[in-house]
C-alpha cells in the first residue's frame, strides 16, 4: 500500500468502475453520446469495438447499430478521430478542440516531418508540392462531403503518386502520397473517419472535413482532458495517467497541479482523484456482469490493471502487443473471455473461477444473450487477435473426433 491520502482499495475502486463506467445495469445509458461522454474516449482502431462497446453499456441495447451510426454519421455528435498515443477513437465532438490541442499537435508535427523526410530520401517532390497536393484534397473532400481515398484522387490526380519507403532495407515498400498525406491530415485535425464502406465493422472508410474548432492554449487542454479521464477513472497512479495520454511525465503533473487533484493512496502506490473525489463510493445494488469487445476502454483504461485482472490472465487475453481481446466481466473484474463461432454464436470462458458461483454463470449467460440478441449473425472478428479468442472461435470439432 503506498502512502500519500485516504486508501482506496481494489474493492472500491471496482465499485466505481461499476457505475462510473457504465457497466452495471443502473448504470447503464440512453443513447451513445452519454456513454462516450462518460468515458471521455472510445477505442476506434477496431470499428467494431464502438458499437460493441456502447452496446454493453447502452438500456436499450437492440438500438446499438443504429443509434450509434446516428451519432457518428447523422448528427456528427460523436467524432472518429486520432487521439492520445497516435490512436483513432471516438470522442464527443465537444472535446475535439481539446483532443487536438492537448495531445494531437506534438504528434502532427512529428508526423508531416517523417513524411517529408521519407519523401525526401525517395526523390520525391518537396513541401511546396505536397502542400499544393493538400489543399486541392480538402477543397475536393469539402465539395463531395464524404469521399476514400480513391475517390478525392479522381479530383486530384497527383494523390496517386507513389515514392519508395525505406529503399535497401527489409521493410521496404512503396507508399502512395494520398495514404500517407490523409494519415497526417487525421493527425492534424483537418480530417476525420466518416461513413464505412460496408457495415459497422467494416474497416473501409470514407474522409470528411473535420468540423471546425477553436485553438485552444496546450496547458489548458492537457488540464481539461485529465480533469476530465480522471473523474471517470479515477484514481489513477502517474503511471497510469502518463500510458494513457502519452503526454511526458512533466505534462501529467503540471495538469495534476493545475486541475488541484488530491493524492490517495493505493495498493500501487500514490494515486489521484478529481479535488472532492475522497469520499467512499458505494457499490451498485447488485453484482453485475458484462462481456466488452476487444480494445473496449474500460479494460485498456490503466496500464497498472491487477486490481481488476489478475496477471496469470494476461497470456490469454492480450496479443503481443499488448490490445485486450473480448473480456468477461463478474463485478468489476475479468474472468474470462468470449468470442463468436463462425456461425455467429456468442460464446465465452472462465479463466478465473474465485467467487464465481451459479448466480455469476448466470449473469454472464445473460449478458451473453443481451448481446447476441443485437448483434445477431453479425461475425466480429476483432482486428487485433489474442490465444483465447483464436481458440473459442474456431468451429467446433465434428462430433466424436
Amino acid at each position: 500500500m503506498g502512502g500519500g491520502g485516504r486508501y482506496i482499495g481494489a474493492a472500491e475502486r471496482r465499485a466505481r468502475l461499476a457505475l462510473r463506467q457504465r457497466l452495471a445495469p443502473e448504470a447503464w445509458a440512453d443513447s451513445p453520446e452519454e456513454v462516450a461522454a462518460t468515458l471521455v474516449a472510445l477505442h476506434g482502431s477496431d470499428p467494431a469495438t464502438v458499437h460493441l462497446a456502447v452496446g454493453a453499456r447502452l438500456t436499450d441495447a437492440a438500438r446499438t447499430v443504429p443509434e450509434t451510426e446516428r451519432a457518428l454519421y447523422t448528427d456528427r455528435s460523436l467524432v472518429r478521430m486520432h487521439g492520445m498515443r497516435h490512436t483513432v477513437f471516438v470522442f464527443p465532438a465537444d472535446l475535439t478542440a481539446v483532443v487536438h490541442a492537448s495531445t494531437g499537435l506534438t504528434v502532427a508535427g512529428r508526423e508531416r516531418a517523417s513524411l517529408l523526410k521519407d519523401m525526401a530520401k525517395a526523390g520525391a517532390p518537396d513541401a511546396a508540392w505536397l502542400k499544393d497536393v493538400e489543399e486541392s484534397a480538402l477543397a475536393a473532400l469539402a465539395r463531395r462531403g464524404q469521399a476514400t481515398a480513391a475517390e478525392l484522387a479522381e479530383d486530384e490526380p497527383r494523390l496517386r503518386e507513389q515514392f519508395v519507403y525505406a529503399a535497401g532495407k527489409s521493410y521496404e515498400g512503396v507508399h502512395t502520397v494520398s495514404t500517407r498525406l490523409l494519415r497526417v491530415l487525421g493527425v492534424e485535425g483537418k480530417v476525420v473517419r466518416g461513413r464505412p464502406l460496408g457495415s459497422w465493422t467494416s474497416s473501409q472508410f470514407r474522409w470528411a472535413v473535420a468540423p471546425p474548432h477553436p485553438e485552444l492554449d496546450v496547458a489548458e487542454a492537457q488540464s481539461v482532458l485529465l480533469g476530465r479521464w480522471l473523474a471517470a477513472c479515477g484514481p489513477a497512479t502517474e503511471a497510469d495517467l502518463k500510458w494513457w495520454t502519452g503526454w511526458k511525465v512533466t505534462d501529467v503533473r503540471r495538469a495534476l497541479t493545475a486541475i488541484g487533484a488530491q493524492a490517495v493512496s493505493l495498493d500501487e502506490g500514490t494515486g489521484y482523484v478529481v479535488d472532492g473525489d475522497v469520499e467512499p463510493v458505494a457499490g451498485p445494488d447488485r453484482p453485475w456482469a458484462a462481456l466488452l469487445p476487444a480494445l473496449d476502454p474500460t479494460a485498456m483504461g490503466w496500464r497498472e490493471r491487477d486490481w481488476y485482472l489478475a496477471p496469470e490472465l494476461r497470456p490469454s487475453l492480450f496479443d503481443y502487443s499488448g490490445n485486450v481481446g473480448p473480456t468477461v466481466w463478474w463485478n468489476g473484474r475479468v474472468v474470462g473471455g468470449w468470442a463468436q463461432h463462425p456461425d455467429g454464436e456468442i460464446v465465452w470462458r472462465l479463466l478465473d473461477t474465485d467467487g464465481v458461483g451459479r448466480e455469476a454463470e448466470a449473469a454472464i449467460a445473460a449478458e451473453a444473450a443481451r448481446l447476441q440478441g443485437w448483434v445477431v449473425a453479425t461475425k466480429v472478428t476483432p482486428r487485433f487477435r489474442t490465444p483465447l479468442e483464436k481458440e473459442l472461435a474456431a468451429p467446433p470439432s465434428p462430433s466424436g473426433v
